[in-house]
């Protein structure tokens, strides 16, 4: 039998009857009493995987039935072997009946259900949060070198006060998504940019660069929980068929955020000659933003159905109204697995995804290179810092563009999944990536022979659109092809390019002055656009032979 044959739980598995629907005394949903097929779990396939593989099956309402469990799965309620077969036994009959608690159609507590101006006010909310937390990673460069007044510290100790928050951000999601999983996304924003806005305050008012820098890291830390959730948090709000267009809206916010920084915090040292300003600005953004997430339901599906179900067992007494995860919760091994062992197990072993992430972590790191690469180019035409803070309009207008642009592929794909019957290749997401991929290179190009202290201003701040451009439309593409390459294991596919990208930004900040300074403007902006150049066939080759390499790998879809 293959790994995903059907296997029909008996009518005997299931109250006798046919489908009937009724209101409960208890709630809006109705009950289902009748046969119906579930897949079966593929060998070695997770917890977590086969119960959204179970729930997605499940028809609306409550499904009253003996037992869903199928071994190697065994849930809290029932212990079952398989025959040779893995069709269901008959010793369901001697078995509890278990009320499977699941949305009921057109159900107004599914998020899915929820006005569409509240679901788009929820998901800008959101994208402010993940601005939020980027922002606050870059606004310092705004007066880096304030420390270095106030400490004497060195400019290369001042530059970790940025790459020590990136480097949180790239820590922190091994914490928040597992605990988003169990607790739910509410609790975890609360909690986490709770602290996140209290961590600004020590960097405030710090009377040593040590105790700038620490809390910086747990800024990081703390504040990635937005970064990590955020595009769960829409997932949550729109079905499959609906989610493009959000989450194409949303592919700027991680990019967005960074590029403000340093305008708003070139104006803050203009007008206050204080670098402790803007540490106090950022803890009033992300303060805000905090209280109104606090205000915000809660989106994660499996938490509001077991809050569902827990008020039906308490209106009932009847301890068998469950949801498919309180009867097959994870193991704190798998969530391990899953977080802390498998990304660097498939960094070292599935080229697509260390390609792909090495494609983003470029483009992120070539963002954060540009924070100490712009003052340096754009002081020769003695700017002040709020001045060279707006030469990075450039990249946001770039970034407008790109979300104008997203859209159409967008559409492009949903016609490529139409004519392959609702079954497309991971390698239809590549489209956009090829497009947009060599903008990056052109707009190095451009910055690195106009940089020349002859040369207007106008020059360099030009480049930045096509670079960001290029950068928003890459990231949705190689996001959206490594989730499509990897289903069965996304969590850890997108951690592992967490770390990667994360890693990437962390480390380009530390050498870039050195590197203008030894290389001189033109030739060291030329090494980044030869880098970028360098990758740019990746997506080519992946559209090209993805599917063969897919193939060959144990985890890729």
């Amino acid at each position: 039998m293959s790994n995903m044959s059907e296997s029909k739980i008996s009518p005997n598995d299931l109250e006798s009857g046919k489908q009937a629907r009724r209101p409960s005394n208890v709630s809006e949903a109705s009950t289902v009493h009748d046969t119906y097929t579930i897949n079966e779990p593929i060998p070695l396939q997770e917890i977590a995987s086969y119960r959204e593989q179970i729930r997605e099956q499940m028809p609306p309402g409550i499904l009253a039935t003996r037992t869903l469990s199928i071994n190697p799965y065994p849930s809290k309620h029932t212990d079952l072997e398989a025959v040779n077969s893995r069709i269901m036994t008959q010793q369901s009959e001697k078995r509890p009946l278990i009320h499977y608690v699941n949305w009921d159609e057109n159900d107004p507590e599914c998020p899915y259900n929820w006005s569409s101006n509240f679901r788009w006010i929820y998901t800008i909310v959101v994208a402010c949060l993940v601005v939020s937390a980027a922002f606050g990673s870059s606004v310092i460069t705004g007066r880096l070198n304030g420390v270095v007044e106030s400490f004497g510290c060195t400019e290369e100790v001042a530059i970790l006060q940025v790459s020590l928050m990136v480097f949180g951000f790239m820590l922190g999601p091994l914490l928040w998504s597992p605990t988003s999983e169990v607790v739910g996304r509410k609790p975890v924003y609360v909690v986490a940019l709770g602290i996140y806005t209290i961590f600004n305050i020590p960097c405030a008012v710090a009377r040593n660069i040590e105790t700038v820098l620490v809390c910086r890291f747990f800024c990081g830390f703390f504040a990635s929980c937005s970064l990590t959730l955020a595009g769960g948090s829409i997932s949550d709000l729109f079905p499959t068929e609906t989610r493009g267009n959000a989450i194409a809206y949303f592919a700027a916010a991680p990019y967005a955020g960074p590029v403000l920084g340093p305008i708003v915090g070139g104006w803050i040292s203009v007008g206050t000659q204080n670098w402790r300003w803007i540490y106090w600005v950022n803890m009033i953004f992300a303060g805000v933003m905090w209280i109104i997430i606090c205000f915000l339901p809660e989106t994660y599906h499996p938490v509001l159905l077991a809050k569902r179900a827990k008020r039906i067992r308490a209106e009932t007494g009847d301890p068998t109204y469950v949801t498919v995860e309180e009867e097959f919760p994870v193991p704190i091994s798998e969530l391990v697995q899953a977080n802390l062992v498998r990304p660097f197990i498939m960094i070292c072993t599935e080229p697509i995804l260390t390609l792909m992430s090495l494609y983003i972590a470029v483009i992120y790191a070539l963002l954060y290179a540009f924070f100490f690469a712009y003052p340096i180019v754009f002081a020769q035409h003695n700017m002040n810092d709020g001045e060279i803070g707006l030469t990075f309009l450039g990249i946001i207008v770039g970034t407008f563009f790109a979300l104008a642009v997203t859209p159409y592929f967008e559409k492009k794909f949903r016609t490529v999944v139409h004519e392959k019957n609702g079954k497309p290749d991971p390698e239809d997401r590549l489209p956009g990536m090829m497009f947009s991929a060599p903008f990056v290179p052109i707009s190095l190009f451009i910055f690195a022979w106009t940089s020349f202290p002859w040369v207007h201003w106008i020059g360099p701040v030009i480049s930045g659109v096509p670079f960001g451009f290029g950068m928003v439309i890459v990231y949705y593409s190689a996001n959206n092809y490594i989730i499509d390459c990897f289903p069965r294991y996304v969590t850890s596919a997108l951690a592992a390019k967490t770390l990667i990208r994360s890693g990437s930004g962390a480390a380009f900040p530390l050498f870039i002055n050195q590197m203008y300074a030894r290389l001189n403007n033109e030739w060291a902006s030329t090494l980044l656009a030869f880098i970028s150049l360098a990758i740019l066939p990746i997506p080519f080759a992946f559209y090209r032979w993805g599917a063969k390499i897919r193939a060959r790998s144990k985890n890729a879809s």
